[in-house]
Formats: structure tokens, sequence, C-alpha cells
């Protein structure tokens, strides 16, 4: 008799709890991001103030970042970020850290050159053996017998950030037609994301 309730209550249980741990995990990350930001920037209001007031800290770094967004889409803008940014490279340890972070972020930008160019599925780390990865760059191999064409493909190895660089010539990729955003989805989920049935795009796009 208690059985089928047993069953039935730890199915629901599980149920619940696999829907719940991802929106709890999201909460904490948001609640830790805002603690973190208006812990810095609410103590100029702070000291002004007299006292804390929750959320000032975190309003003003957004406003902050929406002007710097105003002054680096325009042209008089760019040049001065430029000029800073140059200022800053002077640094040598800056200067490593900056370029590497920035590399990675650029290669998510929509609207740069360097950003990935389309989501693949490549014959790694052996014949027979597939991965995802995203198509960065095409380069050229000067032989002896000739030149050979490859195409640089990123693939990652820890989650999306860490990852090999391979080159591959265009047998050994089989360009898909999902695009960049859904690509990350599915390297962030482990694969659980993965359609049913993933369409080969003759060509690259």
């Amino acid at each position: 008799m208690f059985k089928p309730i047993r069953v039935t209550f730890k199915r629901k249980f599980l149920a619940g709890l696999f829907v719940t741990i991802p929106a709890v995990i999201t909460i904490f990350v948001l609640a830790s991001l805002f603690t973190f930001i208006d812990s810095i920037f609410g103590r100029v209001f702070d000291y002004f103030l007299g006292r804390h007031v929750a959320g000032l800290g975190f309003i003003s770094a957004v406003l902050i970042i929406f002007a710097i967004g105003i002054v680096a889409t325009n042209v008089f803008g760019k040049k001065i970020l430029a000029f800073v940014e140059r200022l800053l490279l002077q640094i040598p340890i800056f200067r490593i850290i900056y370029l590497s972070i920035k590399q990675l972020v650029d290669a998510f930008a929509p609207d740069s050159k360097s950003a990935f160019k389309q989501f693949v599925i490549a014959e790694y780390p052996r014949k027979g053996s597939y991965s995802f990865g995203f198509l960065t760059n095409e380069c050229a191999v000067q032989c002896e017998d000739g030149r050979l064409s490859l195409n640089s493909v990123f693939i990652p190895t820890n989650n999306l950030y860490l990852g090999d660089v391979v080159l591959l010539d265009s047998s050994s990729i089989i360009y898909t037609r999902i695009p960049i955003e859904e690509g990350i989805k599915i390297i962030l989920s482990g694969g659980i994301t993965i359609p049913g049935l993933i369409v080969a795009s003759k060509e690259k796009s």
C-alpha cells in the first residue's frame, strides 16, 4: 500500500528538485554578483551619505557601464578609449591578462572580426571520432608539393572557455546550420540540448 505512495513521492520530489536546482543556483549567482558589485561601488556612497543604501552601488555600476557603451559607440569616444587602452597595455602584467580576456570576449561579439564564424563538427581527436567546435579562421601552408588549405577550429575541452585549436582540412569538417548561440548552449549543457537531427551545410556560411 505504502510502496506506490513512496514511489510517487520520490518521483515527484526528484522532478521538483531538478526544476528547483537550476533556479536556486541562478538566483544565488545573480545575488552574489549583485552583492559583490554593490559592495565595491557602494562604499563611495556610504562615505558621502553616512549610511549604506542597498542597491545604490549596483545601479551606479550599471549606469557607468551604459555610459561607457555610449562613449564606445561614437568616433570620438573610440579614439579616447583606444588611447587609454594603449597606455594600459604598457603595463606588462596588465597587458597579458587584458589581451587574453579581450580576445575571449571578442570571440563572442557578433560584430567582431575575430568572432566564431560557424558551429561545426570536426573529426577529432582521431578518425571516426567527432567533436563540436567553432570555425575561427583559415590559413594556408606552403609545402614542397603545393599549398595546403586548412581551417582553424576551436574545440572546447572545459565547458567553453578552454580548448584546443586544431587545423583541419575541409574533408574533416562537417559544417552545420546551427547558429553560434545554439552551439554555445549545446557546449554548456554538456550535449543535453543537441537536436535529434542536425542539418549539415554543403559549404561554409
